[in-house]
Parts: C-alpha cells; structure tokens; sequence
C-alpha cells in the first residue's frame, strides 16, 4: 500500500501490510526470480502418520497429500512439505548423499501458555529434546515428530 509519504516500512519484526522495503534503505525491493517462501519441507519416514502428528497434536490443517510420497500441512500462513522416502523432493543429491530428517534447524510455532500445552503434550506421549528455557523474549522448547524433526514451541515474553 501506497501512502503520500510513500512505500510502506517493514517493522521491526519483518511485517508489513503494502510494499517489501529494505531496512537499511527503505526502497521497494521485487526480486527477479524470488516471490515468496512457499513453505518448510521436511523429510519424513512415513507421511500419514506425520500427517496424523501435525493435525492431531499442533492443530495444522492438511492442504494436500499424495500418499505414500508426499503432503502438505498449514498453520496460519505457513505450510510444511511433508516428503516421504517415494518423493522427488527426498530424492539423493548428485553426490549420493541421502536426505535424512532431524537435525537443527526447525519450525517455531507461536503458543499461548507454553506450561499447560507442555503437560498436554506429555500426556500424549510427546518426545521432548530438551526442558523449557527462559530467556529475555521469552520461553521454548524443543518437541520431536515421529521422523525426529525438530519443532519449537515458542511462547513471548508479555
């Protein structure tokens, strides 16, 4: 959106409801190639239980599957690309190296009282990697689904 004093500002946090601005200059910015983050793909072992995970447990909503090979699961504006073993998206590297899932680079999931979903998540049987921490923005911690992909479940500091 378009004001007299011109192209909107990104705020702080990224956000911004009219152009893409550059924080240190404050120009448009439209990449030739690049339109947006179509999502977060995630290398699974089997895609219906993965799927039945982020339904059943973080309230995802299922967009798209193609089972065994491959679905899709949104929350909010965000959509992870579950890839099963059968996807071109699980397929080797050129140098034969095998994608895997885990690691440390996540998804993190904003949440409201971090504490009670916690024990909800215990009582269901959840694979936690670590004990809540608190820092200055405020708390998280890490879960697992069944392929061990990392989620953060994040709660700010009020």
């Amino acid at each position: 959106m378009r004001t007299d004093e011109g192209p909107e500002k990104e705020t702080r946090d990224g956000a911004s409801d009219g152009n893409r601005t550059t924080a240190q200059q404050g120009h448009p910015v439209k990449h030739q190639f690049v339109q947006a983050v179509h999502g977060v793909r995630y290398q699974v072992k089997d895609v219906a239980r993965s799927v039945a995970f982020y339904t059943t447990h973080l309230g995802f909503t299922l967009e798209h599957q193609q089972l065994p090979a491959f679905a899709s699961v949104s929350l909010g504006n965000v959509q992870i690309l579950l890839s099963g073993p059968q996807a071109s998206g699980s397929r080797p590297m050129p140098d034969g190296q095998q994608q895997e899932p885990g690691g440390w680079n996540r998804v993190v999931i904003r949440v409201k009282d971090l504490s009670g979903f916690i024990e909800t998540l215990k009582k269901a049987g959840l694979h936690f990697r670590n004990n809540m921490e608190t820092g200055p923005g405020g708390r998280q911690i890490q879960i697992e689904d069944p392929d061990r992909n990392p989620i953060e479940l994040f709660e700010p500091a009020r």
